[in-house]
């Protein structure tokens, strides 16, 4: 149920993302998510990929950062409401969340959070206990393409 996801650290100047994401597409590979976040001096770019193994490689072939993280993938109906009763059930639970972001599969009226936790086996087991579907690999990809 974990999900690998790959943050660069980039310099805050013009044609970083760019760089990136030519490189990424270059390659073949296609951003299924991703999420930047800057401050004066760099952001962090934040990717989550069907092949990581290989963008890993290729973007440090390039002298990228790259370290990969796992994070978790959480099913939510996509209408008002949906991310209010995640957190809620993350609250009760007293759950902590590092970071997360969010994308919609245009399909069934469902959305994905992305979550990164401390504790990501305990927290998977607390949130599938309380209702909340976790998103394998394998099905979050296959939804985010049809």
């Amino acid at each position: 149920m974990r999900i690998h996801q790959l943050s660069l650290f980039l310099e805050n100047r013009p044609s970083q993302l760019r760089t990136v994401c030519k490189l990424l597409a270059d390659a073949g590979i296609n951003l299924m998510a991703l999420s930047l976040a800057d401050s004066e001096q760099f952001g962090i770019l934040r990717l989550i990929v069907r092949d990581w193994q290989r963008a890993k490689f290729i973007l440090e072939g390039a002298n990228c950062l790259v370290k990969v993280t796992e994070v978790v993938a959480i099913e939510v109906p996509d209408r008002p409401g949906g991310l209010d009763e995640v957190l809620a059930v993350i609250e009760r639970h007293e759950i902590n969340i590092e970071y997360m972001y969010a994308f919609t599969f245009g399909l069934e009226r469902k959305a994905a959070l992305i979550f990164r936790f401390d504790n990501v086996d305990e927290v998977i087991s607390k949130l599938q206990s309380s209702g909340i579907n976790v998103v394998g690999r394998v099905e979050l990809f296959e939804r985010a393409e049809t």
